[in-house]
């Protein structure tokens, strides 16, 4: 399981290699630098929208901050047949 720790020192680094300051980013994420701060202290967690902000302007995969390994470029087919109303997904 990841945790938050883990996706703080990720974004910390991700900043870092960045060459962004805190005030920098904020302000091309949208966010104030007092609550950049926050999440890099570890004190809150960026919403979901500002998340995927944060890995737009710093250019990452998202699967990488949350530490998401294995099948993650499986594509997921899926059918949906209207006669019988049911769904189906097969990966």
């Amino acid at each position: 399981m990841v945790t938050n720790e883990q996706i703080r020192e990720k974004l910390i680094a991700a900043i870092r290699t960045s060459g962004m300051t805190q005030t920098e980013l904020a302000k091309r994420v949208g966010i104030i630098q007092s609550s950049l701060g926050q999440y890099l202290r570890g004190r809150a967690m960026p919403a979901l929208d500002t998340f995927a902000n944060l890995c737009i302007v710093l250019d990452l995969d998202a699967n990488d901050i949350l530490c998401v390994e294995g099948n993650r470029n499986t594509v997921v087919s899926n059918s949906f047949n209207n006669n019988s109303g049911t769904i189906s997904f097969n990966g």
